[in-house]
């Protein structure tokens, strides 16, 4: 029973932080405009190759800090910066329920590139959504060389730290709004 209240608590914070994703102050907003900054240059420094997506692709958005949790239940959270054409036009809001053997949780940055303004506009109207069937490729050195773009869209990620034992099955949902 102790657990199933964990889960409840957990799922529900991930529904709050997802209403209150666009409500932030100027501050929290400068920080997150300052933590994609951070996490662009980690993924570059991680992987040198990525600066070329970063200049070439025609959009993408950084979630730099996306905090993820389960027993059982899951749910992550994160918020980011769109940008296209090298430019920021708007905030957005990651959002993600998973089921299945989970255990733990781990913090981790993700960046999403978009091959064309088709890809990015789907995006920005909140028709994107990730299912099981689409991963990311862990950010290392080299590891953008053989990356392809899937349906207009490639991502990446990066762990902070945490631990997550994990065999679930769920998806990632997305909310965008222009500045």
């Amino acid at each position: 029973m102790k657990t199933l209240h964990v889960i409840w608590l957990l799922v529900m914070a991930c529904v709050l932080n997802t209403m209150l994703v666009f409500g932030q102050s100027e501050s929290q907003k400068n920080k997150i405009i300052a933590d994609c900054g951070t996490a662009k240059a980690e993924f570059i420094a991680a992987d040198g190759l990525m600066k070329s997506l970063f200049d070439k692709s025609y959009g993408y958005v950084i979630f730099p800090n996306v905090g993820k949790g389960g027993i059982g239940v899951g749910g992550a959270a994160g918020n980011g910066v769109v940008y296209e054409q090298n430019k920021m036009v708007g905030s957005a809001k990651l959002s993600q329920v998973s089921i299945g053997f989970q255990a733990g949780g781990q913090a981790y940055r993700e960046v999403i590139f978009f091959e064309s303004k088709k890809a990015l506009d789907r995006f920005k109207s909140s028709q994107l959504e990730f299912s099981a069937d689409v991963s990311a490729v862990a950010v290392k050195s080299g590891a953008s060389a053989n990356a392809k773009y899937t349906k207009g869209v490639m991502v990446f990620s990066m762990q902070k730290g945490g631990l997550m034992y994990e065999a679930s099955v769920g998806g990632q949902k997305f909310k965008f709004k222009s500045m």
